[in-house]
C-alpha cells in the first residue's frame, strides 16, 4: 500500500513531541505553536491513519497501542531525515553505520568475512560490533539499539517475537593443545574428567549444546572449569594448560587447520546448532543492515556448499 501523501513532516514532528513530553502543553512549548494548532495537527494525523494515537486525560497524553506501534516507525524515520538534511547542509557526509550484535560463536570466521565483503563494496560504511551473551544482545535488538544479532541463539527465550534467518549448522567439538595426554588414549576412552574444562558461560544458548554433548557421550564433566565466552581467553588457556575446550567448530577451525589445536575423537560429532541472524520485524531494516544481511547470506551459502572457509 502506498504512503498517503497527505501525511506531512509536521504531522510526524508533532506526534513525536507529544509522545516524548506526555503532554500537549509541554509539546506546544517545545514546538513554539499554539495548543489549538497542535490539537488540529494530531487530529489530522489520526484521521489519515484511521487510528487513535493518544489517550488524553488529566495527567496528560499517553500513547495508545496503535500509537506505540506507529512510534516504532515514525521516530527512526524522522531522525534519519533530520540527520540526512544536517549532513548535506553542513557538507559533512558521514559514513553509514550498521549496529551488529555478535555472539562468540561467529566472531572468528563468519562475521570477519562478511565485514570484508561489505567493505569491498561500500567505501563509507562503519560496522559497529557489540559482543556478549545472546540474552543481552537480543534485548538490545528488541528496543532498536542493534540492527542485527548474529550467532547461535534459537534456544533463547528472548527470541520470541523476533525474526531468525538460518544460515548454516555448526557442531560443537572438544579440542586440546598439541601433545595433550588425552590424545594418546583410544577414541572414546579418554578420562576427560581428569582435566580442566573450558566451557561457555552458564545460562547461555551455546552452553546448553555443550551440556547436551556431555550427556550424549556419557561424559562426567570435570569440577575444575573456566567458564567464559571469550574465544581469545579460551584459546590461550588451552594452549598453555592441560585443559579441554568445548568449543563451537568455527571458533577453532583455523587453529585445527594450522595444527595449533587438535580435536579429540569421541567417535561421533554433535549434530550441530543453527547459526543465523536475528532482526526485529517491528523495525524496518536500514540500508546498511540490508547490505549486511545479504553479505551474511552469501557467506552462509558458501558454508553450506563447502566453499568457505
Amino acid at each position: 500500500m502506498n504512503i498517503d501523501t497527505r501525511i506531512k513532516f509536521r504531522h510526524l514532528v508533532c506526534f513525536l513531541e507529544v509522545a516524548r513530553q506526555g503532554s500537549l502543553a509541554r509539546a506546544c512549548d517545545k514546538l513554539a505553536i499554539s495548543q489549538p494548532a497542535l490539537s488540529k495537527t494530531l487530529k489530522e494525523l489520526e484521521s489519515l491513519l484511521e487510528a487513535s494515537l493518544f489517550e488524553r486525560g488529566k495527567k496528560g497524553s499517553t500513547l495508545t497501542e496503535a500509537g506505540v506501534a506507529f512510534l516504532r516507525y515514525a521516530a527512526p524515520s524522522v531522525q534519519s531525515l533530520r540527520e540526512g538534511v544536517h549532513h548535506l547542509r553542513s557538507g559533512v557526509h558521514k559514513p553509514i553505520t550498521v549496529q551488529l550484535g555478535v555472539l562468540s560463536t561467529v566472531e572468528s570466521l563468519l562475521v570477519p568475512e562478511a565485514v570484508c565483503r561489505l567493505h569491498a563494496l561500500h567505501r563509507a560504511l562503519v560496522v559497529s560490533v557489540v559482543t556478549g551473551p545472546s540474552a543481552y544482545l537480543l534485548s538490545r535488538l528488541r528496543v532498536g539499539e542493534l540492527d542485527l544479532v548474529v550467532g547461535r541463539m534459537t534456544d533463547s527465550p528472548l527470541i520470541q517475537g523476533l525474526a531468525f534467518e538460518h544460515l548454516y549448522s555448526e557442531s560443537m567439538t572438544l579440542v586440546v593443545r598439541n601433545g595433550h595426554p588425552a590424545l594418546a588414549d583410544s577414541p572414546g576412552q579418554q578420562h576427560l574428567e581428569d582435566y580442566p574444562l573450558v566451557l561457555p558461560s552458564e545460562g547461555t544458548t551455546i552452553r546448553k549444546f555443550a551440556d547436551s554433548m556431555f550427556v550424549q557421550h556419557g561424559i562426567t564433566p570435570s569440577r575444575q572449569r573456566l567458564e567464559t565466552l571469550s574465544v581469545a581467553l579460551s584459546r590461550r588457556y588451552v594452549q598453555c594448560s592441560q585443559a579441554i575446550w568445548v568449543a563451537p567448530l568455527d571458533a577453532v577451525r583455523q587453529d585445527l587447520q594450522q595444527g595449533a589445536l587438535v580435536e579429540l575423537d569421541l567417535g561421533m560429532r554433535e549434530p550441530g546448532g543453527s547459526v543465523g541472524f536475528c532482526s526485529n520485524p517491528a523495525l524496518p531494516l536500514g540500508q546498511a543492515a540490508q547490505w549486511c544481511a545479504q553479505a551474511l547470506r552469501e557467506v552462509g551459502q558458501e558454508y553450506r556448499e563447502g566453499k568457505y572457509p
